[in-house]
């Protein structure tokens, strides 16, 4: 089995252009908590791929510090990407890691609908810094099982 970390940015703050956002203050802190956390839980290592919009880069660099791995730039998972092309991309290459992609509301519930519940309209709503974890044996829609949910509030 396979698994995949579906991960939205942590808290940023107003701008324009939106690809320009910064994470907030504390955007940084959910970001670093959720880090952690991942690290413990990926102690085996993960490949990280983050959207090219300067808060899931943010994001991503505190979870590439905790890990110990360079972020990888992933141009089809912004916020309005169809979360289709993301189930093509995974499917292209089976990962012996478990995979990171950190990106934006609302593609990261649609995908995590999609590929859970086969419906991308059935879709989690990820507060920022939110961690949706699946496993399958192949990325297609319905086909994966959504393991756990985790924000920053639920991590000691």
């Amino acid at each position: 089995m396979m698994r995949l970390f579906v991960m939205r940015h942590g808290d940023a703050g107003p701008g324009y252009p939106d690809r320009a956002r910064e994470l907030s203050e504390r955007g940084h802190a959910e970001a670093q908590r959720m880090a952690a956390w991942l690290a413990r839980e990926l102690s085996g290592g993960a490949r990280l791929y983050t959207s090219p919009y300067l808060r899931a880069r943010q994001t991503a660099a505190h979870l590439a510090a905790e890990l110990g791995v360079e972020p990888e730039s992933l141009p089809i998972i912004t916020p309005d990407d169809p979360p289709q092309a993301v189930c093509d991309w995974l499917l292209e290459g089976q990962a012996v890691l478990p995979r990171i992609l950190v990106s934006h509301m609302p593609l990261v519930g649609a995908l995590t609908g999609l590929l859970s519940e086969g419906r991308a309209e059935r879709g989690l709503g990820f507060p920022t810094a939110g961690v949706a974890e699946l496993e399958g044996e192949v990325w297609a829609a319905g086909c994966a099982r959504l393991l756990r949910f985790m924000t920053p509030t639920d991590i000691r």
